[in-house]
């Protein structure tokens, strides 16, 4: 199934260039010579951008076990898109990686301000060397997050909200968990809440997702065609890894385990990133073998189950194995046609030499935490986004807090995407957090998001 729906929506908030013209001259008070400043922040340089905003890639030196800090240190990519040093700050926790084109998150637009995006603790190269996987929980990124805005307070000392999507969304909440009084506000997007891994919603939620059942049918037929042509796509998956030098023996195991990943992940990808709308496009069973073959790589991508493939997400799987549980869709409408059952099990996505053992209670205890302490915390959520099946939920203890879920969304869900009356009452309460106005007008070229993936 399609985990990397939590990635890359990974790489489900984006961010466009934007900064002051080339080649102008500095402000008296120059940014730059504050952020040198500021303890174990360094600045790695300064990219073009918009006019209107100066745009800096950064390091910040971190202890790689907070509880130890004389075990060792990492430095953690970030990068910081500079307004105004007047203007409230949005930090954009990636879950992941960075994201290689830096946009505005939809709260950065809303609120007009600054954003600080950043990466995620061992996803490269933002990783400790050597990486003891003991130090990778949701506790020691959360403070990796709670120095950042401590040191960056130096520099922004106004209103702070923090963002993020899918994996990044919930992220941002685990930070919130732990430091609830290190900024004003949380908007969270489709961040799913897995708060008991034994217990999923997520077949209940596949069976009537979508306003027509004859595509989910066909979403199965043709899952059972390409496995029927086995032989067929499997040739086809070879000459393709071959050609891009791909390998299955690390990790994934075989090619034909990467196949059968591929093909058991498609209905949960395809309402992840695709919808009702391309219900269309779903190939009859007695397509041509190029068409399935299609259909399934422009959904699942087959490229996503090899060893290159799946090594990017190794601190994602990891999390998931240890802390986060994952998602559990039954392969039984497929099991008379399957070599192998339970792939998507994340113990068989992390290499073996990699110990991982499961800590049940973790989840619920920041669900616990959401429902009787949280404050100031917002969750988007898509309407037919499979991750949306298990939302975090408020609670009677929950304060100044808010939920909405964006009619016919998948991942890509936004509050501009809310009815008027709630992306009104979203926004207004957003900038109250970070007391601000409305912006008199929005900027065009700023206001594209990309759709992040996040794996399943």
């Amino acid at each position: 199934m399609n985990w990397r729906g939590l990635v890359t929506t990974v790489a489900v908030c984006g961010m466009l260039l934007v900064g002051a013209p080339v080649g102008a001259a500095p402000p008296a008070d120059d940014v730059r010579d504050r952020l040198e400043a500021v303890p174990d922040l360094t600045v790695v340089g300064e990219r073009p951008t918009e006019p209107g905003f100066r745009l800096f890639d950064l390091t910040f030196t971190q202890p790689a076990d907070h509880r130890n800090p004389a075990a060792g240190q990492f430095q953690q990519r970030l990068t910081l898109l500079h307004r105004d040093l007047s203007r409230p700050t949005v930090l954009y926790a990636s879950g992941y990686d960075l994201p290689e084109k830096t946009t505005r998150t939809e709260p950065t637009r809303l609120v007009d301000g600054n954003q600080v995006s950043l990466e995620h603790r061992f996803f490269t190269p933002s990783r400790p060397d050597p990486a003891d996987w003991g130090d990778l929980d949701i506790w020691q990124a959360a403070t990796d997050q709670h120095r950042v805005i401590s040191a960056l307070r130096a520099v922004y000392d106004d209103r702070w909200i923090t963002t993020g999507a899918s994996k990044g969304g919930m992220t941002a909440v685990y930070h919130r968990r732990f430091y609830p009084d290190d900024v004003d506000g949380t908007v969270a997007y489709v961040a799913p809440n897995d708060v008991d891994n034994d217990r999923d919603r997520y077949d209940e939620f596949l069976a009537g997702v979508g306003t027509d059942p004859a595509c989910r049918a066909a979403l199965t037929a043709v899952q059972r065609e390409a496995l029927v042509r086995r032989g067929e796509l499997v040739a086809k998956f070879q000459a393709y890894a071959d050609a891009e030098g791909l390998t299955f023996d690390r990790i994934i195991g075989d090619i034909d385990r990467g196949f059968e990943m591929t093909v058991i992940d498609t209905p949960f990808a395809f309402w992840q990133y695709r919808g009702q709308d391309d219900c269309a496009q779903v190939p009859a069973t007695t397509a041509s073998t190029d068409e399935i073959y299609a259909f399934f790589d422009q959904t699942t991508e087959f490229r996503f189950y090899t060893d290159q493939g799946i090594e990017p997400y190794a601190p994602y799987y990891y999390q998931a194995g240890t802390q986060l549980g994952w998602p559990h869709v039954s392969d039984e409408p497929l099991a008379d046609l399957l070599h192998n059952r339970e792939l998507s099990q994340p113990r068989n996505l992390v290499s073996r030499d990699i110990p991982m053992r499961f800590e049940p209670g973790v989840m619920h205890r920041v669900d616990a935490w959401v429902r009787s302490r949280g404050s100031e915390l917002m969750f988007v959520n898509g309407e037919r986004d499979p991750w949306s099946a298990e939302p975090f939920e408020l609670g009677p203890g929950t304060r100044d807090s808010y939920s909405y879920l964006v009619p016919g969304a998948n991942h890509g869900a936004k509050i501009e995407g809310l009815p008027a009356d709630q992306q009104a009452e979203a926004e207004q309460t957003l900038r109250r957090w970070a007391e601000v106005e409305a912006p008199a007008m929005r900027s065009a070229v700023l206001d594209a998001e990309p759709l992040q993936r996040h794996p399943r």
